[in-house]
């Protein structure tokens, strides 16, 4: 009975000694993520991108591409002044730069003085319009960069063999061009106007409104979101749209309400009546430096220009706040010159 008993304490000890488990430790929680609020101006954006868009850093040309070498050689070509009869004129004469692409007169230097002469429209962007000069006479850049050279009211060299003649002048374009160009004869007239034209084709300048429509909220200001509405609900998209907001159509100047012009425009080309009065419609990029305004420069203010264009195009009377709304957008479609590119 005895031996019993010890056996039963001892079985209770072995079973009071047991190890105490370790308590099993609770799962983390995973860290909370914070999701970007959205942005508040989501639809704008979504807008704005159908109606606008942005444009490439190149306007593509398939059959004769864009090179560096050739952008090179059309920058030197752009400010060449022996392309012009008196050797006093190049491209950058009529097509400043440094000043957003145009001269700041009402009509061209060449034009002055000219009956029927006609503003400079600016050379950035130039190469993204459907047609090129106000009445659509030339297809591309290419075609156009060949045509103030040769127009007695422009530059006026005679032919062909003179403007090869002024180019073989410079020594160093002998080379230039046998880097650009294949050929016996790689130095011609139509290559000239490729070079330039390849050069025109790299003339952009991101602005605000390119960043708000990538995604930066910040890039426009409220004004300038505010003058979108205005410019979009007042109907000015119907003409002036797509990713260079304008330079795809062609419109009579005075469609709802008759503007006086003696400018035949598009009918000189075309010989048809129905073109009378009738221009290409102009890109708005950077027109806030661009001035002053419309085929004949007689427009001293952009705001005058909202104001007219609203009245004679589309039948709205604007008020000043809705001028200025208007004024304020297009501020935000001015952008960065890109200043290599700016002759010393």
């Amino acid at each position: 009975m005895r031996t019993l008993s010890l056996l039963s304490l001892a079985l209770l000890v072995a079973c009071g000694s047991e190890a105490t488990p370790e308590p099993v430790a609770a799962p983390k929680e995973a860290p909370v993520v914070e999701e970007a609020a959205p942005s508040k101006h989501e639809e704008t954006r979504t807008q704005a991108k159908a109606l606008f868009g942005t444009p490439p850093s190149e306007a593509a040309n398939e059959a004769e591409p864009v090179t560096d070498a050739r952008v090179k050689l059309g920058l030197a070509l752009y400010n060449d002044t022996r392309l012009s009869q008196d050797r006093d004129l190049s491209c950058n004469s009529c097509h400043d730069l440094a000043a957003y692409g145009v001269d700041a007169g009402p009509t061209s230097i060449g034009h002055k003085g000219q009956k029927g002469g006609r503003n400079s429209p600016t050379v950035y962007y130039a190469a993204f319009h459907a047609t090129q000069f106000w009445d659509g006479r030339a297809k591309d850049v290419e075609e156009q960069a060949k045509g103030p050279v040769l127009n007695p009211m422009e530059m006026a060299l005679k032919d062909d063999a003179e403007i090869e003649a002024r180019l073989a002048e410079e020594p160093s374009y002998a080379a230039a061009f046998a880097e650009c160009f294949e050929g016996d004869k790689p130095m011609t007239a139509d290559n000239m106007a490729i070079a330039i034209a390849a050069f025109e084709r790299r003339l952009v300048t991101p602005g605000p409104l390119d960043a708000f429509i990538a995604g930066d909220d910040a890039a426009m200001t409220d004004a300038q979101l505010v003058g979108m509405k205005t410019f979009i609900d007042t109907g000015c998209t119907t003409c002036h749209s797509g990713p260079i907001v304008g330079g795809q159509m062609f419109q009579k100047l005075g469609l709802v309400k008759p503007y006086e012009t003696a400018d035949l425009g598009r009918q000189e080309v075309t010989g048809n009546e129905a073109d009378k009065h009738v221009f290409k419609v102009p890109s708005l990029r950077n027109v806030d430096k661009t001035g002053p305004y419309f085929h004949d420069g007689s427009i001293a203010t952009l705001d005058e220009a909202v104001k007219l264009m609203a009245s004679h195009q589309l039948g709205k009377e604007l008020d000043d706040q809705q001028v200025g709304e208007i004024v304020a957008f297009l501020g935000s479609l001015t952008g960065e010159i890109n200043q290599d590119y700016i002759s010393n």
